[in-house]
């Protein structure tokens, strides 16, 4: 049981469950009300979707671990009551897990691919796992460039839902659910909620990678990293941080601006309570944020932020 423990852990299972909880909220409550009539099932885009999901999941999982295995000498200064490799998994065994998990999320994004004829899915998850095994040995210790790339991958966990069904739009598969809206409005409006999202997703992911990174400091600066707070200090690191957190809760009061001329009052009050006024708060605390413990909770508190973000998907499932 320790040893199963010490797996779930080493795969961040709690960030995995985020990850197919985002892509089924995004499948079920937006893409399947706007694409199939009423009653109309889903027959082979549903199993296909979940094999999707799966090799999100399994290129995820391979990410962590590669990751743990090249920061080994890191965590021991930054969490060393979090250590796995090593303490609990041997270093041998991590990197087998790496490439069985890299090796099936990419084998099963081109066989989704050759199924539905839509080579972007394969050929992104080969993209993802080559830069999770770039960032992890290089681009992680650059300056900024491992937060873009962590960013960009989080915001891809939506848009490979998009491009998942946006092929289905151009190209009837035999055999398949052919009854589905083709209508180019339909099309557009799938595209503006999958670049909200995704866009949602890529700026506090990005503002919890500097704060993360500022909390670190220490174990990095130790083996040569050169992260934004280690370059340019935290202050600027902070004014780095708080300008996106700016940009992010403008972003959203513009949105709920449109919301409420919808009459979606529910949404944008979940919004304002759940989102905004949360965002408002890390901002205040990110300025008279001091020792690692400090940013350690900001970064949670973020984490909880994203996952309300997220979950307001579930309204557009009843509005629309």
């Amino acid at each position: 049981m320790k040893l199963i423990g010490a797996f779930l852990r080493l795969i961040r299972y709690p960030n995995l469950i985020f990850i197919a909880f985002t892509q089924l909220l995004f499948f079920y409550c937006i893409i399947v009300p706007n694409v199939y009539p009423q009653g109309v099932p889903f027959y082979n885009d549903g199993a296909l979707f979940f094999l999707l999901v799966l090799s999100s999941l399994f290129i995820a999982a391979g990410g962590y671990v590669i990751n743990d295995y090249f920061d080994l000498n890191i965590d021991l200064v930054n969490k060393p009551d979090k250590l796995v490799i090593e303490k609990l998994i041997r270093r041998r065994w991590a990197i087998i897990w790496h490439w069985f998990f890299s090796t099936g999320g990419v084998v099963a994004g081109f066989f989704i691919s050759f199924l539905t004829r839509n080579w972007v899915i394969g050929f992104a998850n080969l993209g993802c796992v080559i830069l999770l095994w770039f960032y992890s040995t290089t681009f992680k210790k650059k300056l900024l460039v491992g937060n873009v790339i962590i960013s960009l991958l989080t915001a891809w966990v939506v848009m490979a839902v998009f491009f998942f069904m946006y092929r289905r739009f151009f190209i009837p598969l035999p055999g398949w659910a052919e009854i589905v809206n083709h209508d180019p409005q339909t099309l557009r409006r799938l595209m503006r909620l999958a670049f909200l999202y995704s866009g949602f997703a890529f700026i506090i992911s990005l503002v919890r990678e500097v704060v993360k990174d500022i909390e670190d400091m220490e174990g990095d600066e130790k083996y040569g990293c050169r992260t934004l707070p280690i370059v340019w200090g935290v202050p600027a690191a902070k004014i780095f941080a708080a300008v996106w957190l700016v940009v992010l809760i403008a972003m959203l009061v513009i949105v709920q601006l449109y919301v409420l001329q919808m009459g979606w009052w529910w949404s944008a009050i979940y919004c304002i309570l759940l989102i905004i006024l949360p965002l408002l708060y890390v901002l205040r605390k990110l300025y008279t944020a001091q020792i690692p413990a400090d940013y350690h909770r900001l970064s949670s508190l973020i984490k909880w932020i994203m996952f309300a973000g997220i979950l307001s998907m579930i309204f557009f499932k009843f509005y629309y």
